[in-house]
């Protein structure tokens, strides 16, 4: 969705375009049916300005999953004139890296992990709460206490990128596969959480955890399968 979006080429697959701001589209009463369920992946990267990236995720996780995946782009400004909230670089990112704070400070449920991508990185937000509303009911102390004027007040850390990860790595990680789990009826968000942190954490020990679970299944399936395998009757002879 995009105010106005420009189309130079053909698009491929079921692809559906809103020429419309976020703000406008997730105030429609229909805009789950448009979505067509829930999100699983969401890439905010609009105004480049704090608020509306944040109005953005927190309309977006209303209709995600505790397994689906937003990133924001534009985490990483590489000089405090490229973060400034008004524009007067070729390249800028804005003040949107500041949504890193707040979702640590606010959100501490969440799994933030940031990238260190090119050219301004990415921030990649999962362990989502549809259910919650601590961001809509602290917005206004939130855009009070981040929104300034420029020239903003880039932390160090964000410069330097710290704590960001290789992408390649990220993409290895065992995480991906936890998520791809994430829509079973088992697999409630609180176990979710658990299995997020200890493939993170543990990776090469979740690996082999989650090996040996799908080989036992494995074994007790063709077990299953040759005790409750139906025989042919005899055929008759009289």
């Amino acid at each position: 969705m995009d105010p106005e979006f420009a189309v130079k080429a053909p698009l491929r697959g079921t692809v559906s375009l809103e020429r419309t701001t976020s703000d406008e589209y997730f105030a429609r009463p229909d805009a789950t049916a448009w979505l067509g369920g829930p999100v699983e992946l969401a890439f905010i990267d609009g105004m480049h300005l704090f608020e509306f990236a944040l109005r953005d995720f927190i309309n977006v996780e209303k209709h995600c999953s505790w397994s689906s995946v937003i990133v924001f782009d534009d985490m990483f400004p590489r000089t405090v004139d490229e973060a400034a909230r008004d524009r007067h670089t070729n390249a800028w990112t804005g003040d949107v890296f500041h949504m890193q704070d707040v979702l640590r400070t606010y959100r501490p449920d969440l799994t933030i992990l940031v990238a260190d991508t090119n050219p301004t990185g990415l921030l990649l937000v999962t362990g989502l709460d549809p259910a919650s509303t601590v961001l809509e009911d602290k917005y206004d102390e939130i855009v009070a206490r981040y929104v300034k004027d420029d020239p903003q007040d880039v932390p160090d850390d964000v410069l330097r990128r710290a704590g960001a990860l290789d992408p390649a790595t990220l993409l290895r990680s065992p995480l991906w596969g936890c998520l791809h789990r994430g829509h079973l009826p088992f697999h409630p968000r609180d176990k979710g959480l658990e299995e997020i942190r200890e493939a993170l954490s543990e990776p090469d020990s979740y690996r082999r955890r989650r090996r040996a679970l799908r080989e036992r299944l494995q074994r007790e399936a063709r077990g299953l399968a040759r005790r409750t395998k139906v025989r042919a009757p005899a055929r008759r002879t009289d």
